[in-house]
């Protein structure tokens, strides 16, 4: 009997706590909670970006899950034009081996959405595979971004260059 007059009056005192602290909130700081943290376009990412890349690679007939991957490394030097276009250039090492040419140009198209996530893809000769598609966020005020290429377990941070 006792224990059931002391859950009443935790859950009464917590219900309490919590109605008092919601009113003591003002309307302003509420309504906040739900507006975007962020607000992002093609023109949040302008100017050329210094890229450290790693990951795993899959290879045929593998996932990286099973180990059927080989490490990546690489840096990339992506310039962003501010209206959804990017050119760059990268040299990737894969499984500890250098890949040609040194340095790899590609370019491609970009979009930035309102809550600073978007999307790429990148056309490069040297990937038999087609265009790479990546996921990427844009943060920092657009000082830095988060990329993921879409078929492998390759990510990527890009830091503005002043």
């Amino acid at each position: 009997m006792l224990t059931k007059e002391i859950s009443k009056t935790l859950k009464f005192g917590a219900v309490t706590i919590l109605s008092v602290a919601l009113m003591a909130t003002p309307l302003s700081a509420q309504a906040d909670e739900t507006a975007p943290v962020a607000v992002c376009a093609n023109t949040s990412l302008n100017g050329y970006y210094g890229f450290t890349i790693q990951g795993t690679l899959a290879v045929p007939g593998g996932t990286v899950q099973n180990g059927g991957g080989l490490p990546i490394r690489g840096l990339a030097m992506t310039h962003f034009d501010g209206n959804g276009n990017l050119t760059q250039v990268d040299h990737g090492v894969v499984n500890g081996m250098p890949q040609p040419p040194n340095w790899t140009p590609g370019y491609g198209t970009y979009t930035v959405n309102a809550d600073c996530t978007g999307t790429a893809v990148i056309n490069t000769a040297s990937n038999p595979g087609g265009p790479l598609k990546l996921h990427l966020l844009v943060t920092k005020h657009g000082q830095e971004v988060q990329q993921v290429v879409d078929v492998n377990a390759v990510t990527a941070l890009g830091e503005k260059l002043n």
